[in-house]
């Protein structure tokens, strides 16, 4: 038996959640977490600053939300990536640099967020965020195995964690370019970073 759709209400709590996310971050990333304001918020997608309690306990509960999901939406879709390119390791590497070009293109707010507030979230959060991350790595590090499976792992991480950090640079970088030249160069550059020499 399907479960009945999502009535009007529960879909509207659901926008207005999302809102409240995709303003957090542009929010966050402009002002720092602490320059902030539920009020702020609230504001922004046109409602009360209580009226974020509706969805959200607290400031810290929306920045939890936001980089925990987003950590989260990485390590799915990353997953999905790689089962789509069913034995072919090659194909998966390069479709997970297209997917996390399109992650640093799309969502440059979250990475500043991420990389200004991270220490806001409580220590619980703090560490779900870092678990996923890891587990994110680890995925890649599994590709790159199977393209190397000469190469110590160590060195693998490595590859991915220098990997991650120029593709996550393109907020702070890819200002003067065009987003197709710059989707271009990040592809290219990722891949010549991450595959084994000779290859």
């Amino acid at each position: 038996m399907s479960e009945a759709p999502p009535t009007a209400r529960v879909r509207a709590k659901a926008e207005r959640r999302d809102a409240l996310l995709s303003e957090a971050a542009r929010l966050f990333a402009s002002h720092g977490f602490d320059g902030v304001s539920i009020e702020d918020l609230g504001s922004s997608v046109g409602v009360s600053g209580p009226a974020v309690y509706r969805h959200f306990p607290s400031k810290q509960a929306v920045l939890a939300a936001l980089l925990v999901g987003v950590s989260q939406g990485l390590l799915d879709g990353g997953r999905v990536v790689v089962d789509s390119a069913g034995d072919d390791a090659s194909a998966a590497l390069r479709a997970l640099v297209r997917f996390h070009v399109d992650f640093a293109l799309r969502d440059p707010d979250v990475i500043r967020v991420q990389d200004r507030s991270l220490p806001a979230l409580t220590p619980q959060d703090r560490e779900s965020v870092r678990d996923l991350q890891r587990r994110y790595i680890e995925l890649w590090v599994d590709v790159l195995a199977r393209l190397s499976p000469s190469s110590e792992r160590a060195e693998l991480r490595l590859r991915a964690q220098a990997t991650f950090g120029l593709l996550n640079s393109t907020p702070h970088s890819a200002r003067s370019v065009t987003s197709a030249r710059t989707r271009a160069l990040l592809e290219e550059m990722a891949l010549a970073a991450l595959r084994p020499s000779g290859r």
